[in-house]
């Protein structure tokens, strides 16, 4: 007799919160997936070669191959203006791993964590696998930080995640936001981890200042950080999270625990497309602004529709304002021939909204947008 089988809660209250999206097929353009569609640039990739025939193929450190760590460790602390050691850093299974092992390493069951959102979804994914409490709150209408809201929800908690350009809402925060914010965590003893993935993503001039350049953050900060959308590496999952130390000995061990090292040969092509100039991410960036401008101008020309216009990442959260379930909106959209991602898989307040990812070339992009707009333009209610 074959046993039944009953998932656990964490993975019924996973499968609950979102819809991963489906792979595009030859009628179905996906504007769904975070992935560039460019290559990897070709000098990383042979590095990987090179590595490979250098011989390395066993095991890497278990916190990261140790030129890497002191790369990076150079590299933030050139940013931030102060020192960064190599033992600070752990090299991760992409910005995802970074933070499963830091929530992991902080949150204990009914810790509070404070998840300015709309936002990625893995931070309150991991904060309730934890046994955390979550407390989202709603950016303010220009889609940044509600500084006032996050200094209400502060006292007991104990960490705030930040995404920062914000994905899905395509948000630089800026420097005065990210002082307040220290101004707060200071008060409240609060954690404050901040993910960075998108940095050198960042439209019109739009100044990035990154949490490292925060004087006021360096002993509570918990930076994360990824190789796969500056250099188009989403496929070989590596990243890094940089901490205070006795932090980065907790956030070491729960990610060796979990996933064991990174590979050995893509950590030595990480070395390499941190050393070696490129202007590929400069590039990839202007393409990624021509592209932001497109689906912005297509909005504009459907009534009812509203778009912050992003001002970095490569997402656009658009709100069609009507009680029509952004889940049942996204399956329509599917029948109609493209895949976006729910606004509700991103926070309480991404209810009423779609996401879409601009990360694929300009043909498919305008026949997605527009097989997109035509179902928002039925569902959409009056602004």
């Amino acid at each position: 007799m074959t046993r039944s089988f009953t998932p656990s809660r964490m993975v019924r209250d996973l499968r609950g919160r979102s819809q991963r999206p489906p792979l595009p097929g030859p009628e179905l353009i996906s504007l769904a997936a975070g992935d560039p569609d460019f290559p990897t640039p070709e000098h990383i990739s042979q590095a990987l070669t090179d590595a490979l025939a250098a011989g390395a193929t066993h095991y890497a450190p278990l916190t990261g191959d140790p030129e890497l760590r002191v790369a990076l460790a150079e590299q933030m602390g050139e940013v931030a203006g102060r020192p960064f050691a190599g033992d600070q850093v752990t090299i991760t299974h992409g910005a995802s791993g970074a933070l499963a092992a830091t929530i992991l390493s902080l949150v204990d069951p009914g810790t509070r964590v404070i998840v300015p959102e709309p936002t990625y979804s893995l931070y309150a994914d991991h904060t309730w696998m934890a046994g955390g409490e979550v407390v989202f709150v709603p950016h303010l209408e220009d889609r940044h930080l509600d500084l006032d809201g996050i200094e209400e929800a502060a006292p007991g908690a104990s960490l705030v995640v930040i995404c920062n350009p914000c994905n899905p809402t395509g948000a630089v925060y800026t420097q005065d936001e990210l002082e307040d914010l220290a101004e707060i965590a200071e008060e409240h003893d609060l954690w404050v981890l901040c993910d960075e993935a998108y940095d050198r993503i960042v439209f019109d001039g739009v100044e990035f200042v990154s949490a490292l350049e925060i004087p006021a953050l360096a002993d509570r900060l918990i930076y994360v950080n990824s190789f796969s959308k500056t250099y188009a590496m989403t496929g070989w999952r590596i990243g890094w999270v940089a901490s205070p130390p006795a932090v980065a000995e907790a956030v070491g061990a729960v990610h060796r625990t979990l996933n064991g090292s990174v590979n050995s040969a893509v950590q030595r092509a990480a070395l390499v497309a941190l050393s070696e100039p490129t202007d590929w991410p400069q590039r990839m960036r202007r393409e990624y602004q021509a592209r932001r401008d497109i689906v912005c101008r297509l909005v504009s020309g459907v009534e009812n529709l509203e778009l912050v216009e992003p001002e970095g990442t490569f997402y656009a959260l658009i709100r069609y304002g009507s009680d029509v379930p952004a889940a049942d909106v996204v399956v329509r959209a599917r029948e109609a021939g493209v895949a976006v991602r729910s606004g509700s898989e991103f926070g309480p307040s991404g209810e009423g909204h779609v996401r879409v990812a601009f990360s694929t070339g300009r043909q498919r992009l305008v026949e997605g947008m527009e097989r997109l707009l035509g179902v928002l333009e039925e569902v959409a209610a009056p602004a």
